[in-house]
């Protein structure tokens, strides 16, 4: 068996191509799917380790500090690659950029080896935000464990929702400095893609370490199935990384980018789409207009839609949109049969009595689908299946449909959304990550 082996510098080398537009962003080159577990020491005494989530080691000249500390796949992989790089320096800190479960679990082996050759337990250091937030993950195990699995198409039976959290010894509220070797770390606080964001900023290197704030794709500032984010306030946290001068930055997602130029270019062109969208809305949300017709009018800015680090490979501008919409104007989309609805079921059952059964409703989706109009095709079957869960033909039309739409999407969130609903159409259910 023959391998492709690894080019000697795969951070950089991939961080050149992403750049220049030369990637596959919706394939093994997706800034927030696993990378290969590849590491790469991009500047002196700073490594790059890239897996779902980046990590960045950074050797203080007394002791090791990680920005950002990976997930619980990442544990082992992750103390493997900095030992190899430096293997008698102790990890003196960390600073967990927020309380995402692919951030906050890869101390966990240097800490048993701290034990193990006595020397001092490494710190933790992150947002006041991050306990409340551990917190609610203890209360929502089911239903984070059933949005994971359809987000990243996983089998919900074979994923669990971890039920210890690694909590921080030293939290701040506004900001923070604390010195490690030769280096200061100033840490910064921001809501954005959460309400407990840190960003990191080590003056002596000229090293931002963003976190999620800037993941290589349209920001996750909509993600449908997860709590309120900060569009607004998201950008104005870009604006104030972008005056820094930054000439190293280490994003949360994917691979760093290097010179002044280019980053102060990548974040204020973020903080300029975020802006828009938010401005947007706003604007048609002060004319008093529907959900509906602001999602369908908002607009990505042209001159932005083909920077290779804003492309909608994960979260999609429309979401974004819906989550502004949610920050400013709450749950009621301005549609009044919506504010105390009939069941949608009932709803469904009436809609197919109207249109002459279920055959004929799936008769037009298929007509519909081959016409390349996805979307109305899946209002369709999706009205087809809640009238009747054990329509054998219903399943199998709204398979083709959904696994058509994850086809052509190219936010993996949506794709892998409609591919988690065909998946359930297969084996005769209409999601599999809810309790039957």
């Amino acid at each position: 068996m023959t391998t492709t082996p690894l080019p000697s510098h795969p951070v950089t080398s991939l961080a050149e191509r992403l750049w220049s537009g030369d990637a596959d962003l919706t394939g093994g080159d997706h800034p927030v799917h696993a990378q290969g577990y590849v590491s790469e020491e991009i500047a002196d005494g700073v490594l790059v380790y890239l897996s779902l989530a980046s990590v960045t080691a950074v050797d203080s000249g007394d002791g090791l500090v990680l920005l950002d500390a990976g997930g619980p796949f990442d544990v082992v992989s992750l103390y493997d690659h900095v030992r190899a790089w430096r293997p008698d320096e102790r990890l003196a800190a960390a600073v967990f950029s927020h309380h995402h479960i692919d951030h906050v679990f890869g101390t966990a082996r240097f800490e048993a080896e701290a034990t193990e050759r006595r020397w001092p337990a490494p710190v933790v250091y992150g947002h006041q935000g991050l306990d409340a937030n551990f917190d609610r993950y203890l209360r929502t195990r089911g239903l984070n464990r059933a949005i994971n699995a359809r987000q990243f198409s996983i089998e919900s039976d074979a994923f669990a929702w971890p039920d210890t959290w690694r909590r921080p010894d030293v939290t701040y509220d506004r900001s923070l400095r604390f010195t490690q070797g030769r280096l200061a770390f100033e840490l910064h606080h921001a809501r954005g893609e959460t309400d407990d964001a840190t960003w990191t900023w080590v003056p002596e290197l000229r090293l931002l370490h963003p976190g999620d704030l800037f993941i290589w794709a349209v920001p996750n500032a909509g993600n449908p199935q997860k709590v309120q984010r900060y569009a607004g306030a998201w950008a104005a946290a870009l604006r104030e990384m972008a005056a820094l001068g930054a000439e190293i930055m280490v994003a949360g997602h994917g691979v760093p980018i290097i010179g002044a130029d280019r980053i102060r270019q990548a974040l204020g062109d973020t903080a300029t789409l975020l802006e828009s969208l938010e401005s947007q809305t706003l604007a048609l949300m002060n004319r008093g207009l529907r959900l509906d017709d602001v999602i369908h009018q908002v607009v990505v800015p042209a001159e932005l839609a083909d920077r290779p680090y804003l492309q909608p490979v994960y979260d999609h501008p429309q979401f974004v949109v819906r989550n502004i919409w949610r920050l400013y104007g709450g749950w009621y989309d301005g549609d009044p049969d919506q504010l105390l609805p009939a069941p949608r079921a009932q709803q469904a059952r009436e809609w197919l009595a109207l249109a002459g059964g279920s055959g004929a409703v799936c008769a037009r989706a298929r007509a519909l689908a081959a016409d390349g109009d996805l979307r109305m095709a899946a209002h369709l079957v999706e009205m087809a299946m809640l009238a009747d869960p054990a329509d054998a033909d219903a399943h199998r039309v709204r398979v083709e449909i959904y696994a058509a739409r994850a086809a052509v999407e190219r936010s993996s969130m949506a794709a892998n959304l409609f591919a988690h609903a065909a998946a359930a159409s297969r084996r005769g259910r209409r999601d599999l990550a809810e309790d039957s």
